[in-house]
């Protein structure tokens, strides 16, 4: 193997994308603070579905928010300890069903109140982009369609391992 530079060192493609998603969910979190709200905001979304759709199983609820199984079960398990959500056995042994508290109930309107406004500034703000974010997402979706990820990664791959050492 050769001595080359660390590839992690770089600024990396999705870094800063990261970063920008981090930066804004710690405003919206300073934003919950100030409204003595103790939720964080990536936890809104299951509690507004809760709210909307009723108890569901921890797999249902992971669904219904596209997160695996096992991240929705630590979710579970972070709003049970806030006393925002109850669980109670399922129809077999091995499910639960997630189901929201008085306190939860308590909230509801202000998480979708910000969930709206969230959205509403997030199209201003992409719209004052000189190329949307989202239409960039959509173009690469359609690209990844046409070739996929795993495919582009490989092919890269394969030229890197032949490279003489």
């Amino acid at each position: 193997m050769t001595l080359e530079s660390d590839p992690t060192a770089d600024e990396g493609y999705w870094r800063p994308l990261r970063r920008l998603q981090e930066a804004m969910e710690t405003e919206l979190a300073r934003l919950y603070a100030e409204r003595g709200v103790t939720v964080r905001p990536r936890h809104t979304m299951p509690l507004i579905r809760l709210g909307r759709r009723g108890p569901m199983t921890i797999r249902e609820l992971a669904s219904a928010v596209d997160v695996t199984h096992s991240a929705m079960s630590q979710t579970v398990a972070v709003l049970r300890r806030e006393g925002l959500v109850d669980t109670r056995p399922g129809s077999d042994a091995r499910t639960k069903v997630v189901e929201l508290t008085d306190a939860a109930r308590e909230l509801l309107p202000f998480l979708e109140a910000e969930w709206r406004a969230t959205e509403e500034a997030i199209a201003e703000l992409d719209a004052e982009l000189p190329y949307s974010l989202a239409r960039a997402v959509s173009d690469m979706e359609r690209a990844l369609r046409a070739r996929s990820f795993r495919d582009r990664v490989a092919e890269r791959l394969a030229r890197i391992e032949q490279r003489p050492s």
